[in-house]
């Protein structure tokens, strides 16, 4: 029987509240979000960027399941190397232009700094990524780390890189 590590590393949760917190107001906001829908992402990986990103306060306290973190940070790549490829060249004439005043200079604002704010957003994965390893090793005492048993994640260097 294999025994999944809980992680309650204090920095590991302020990184996956800070990937949380940016990926509401700069990636998945109002403006950018209709362009998202329609990326050809599977729904397993939405619900999986979803659990990383949204349902933060669930894990907190009990700790998060290194298999777990490890899956949905391999969905957050996917959707970095999708959305780099797929959506940022052409996200202006994506989302039209839809309107005036107040909601145009935020729509714009969105729109100039996306492609900055996707590279952050998948800082903040590499780095909470490279956090989970260290802990990973210091945990495995003897036995292959879990990292190395989850092939989605041999690729996630290159899809967050890009």
């Amino acid at each position: 029987m294999i025994v999944v590590m809980q992680v309650r590393d204090a920095q590991v949760v302020r990184l996956i509240e800070r990937i949380g917190e940016h990926y509401r107001t700069n990636i998945s906001n109002r403006y950018i979000r209709p362009a998202l829908l329609q990326l050809p992402l599977e729904k397993q990986s939405w619900d999986q960027i979803e659990v990383l990103t949204e349902k933060f306060e669930q894990f907190r306290y009990q700790g998060f399941h290194l298999d777990e973190l490890y899956r949905q940070i391999s969905a957050a790549a996917r959707f970095v190397a999708l959305t780099r490829r797929e959506l940022a060249p052409s996200l202006r004439n994506r989302l039209g232009g839809g309107g005036g005043g107040p909601d145009k200079v935020l729509r714009d604002m969105a729109v100039n700094n996306f492609g900055s704010n996707l590279q952050l957003f998948a800082d903040l994965l590499n780095e909470l990524y490279v956090s989970l390893v260290e802990l990973d090793k210091a945990d495995s005492k003897g036995h292959k780390p879990l990292y190395l048993q989850i092939p989605e994640l041999q690729d996630i260097g290159r899809q967050l890189v890009g």
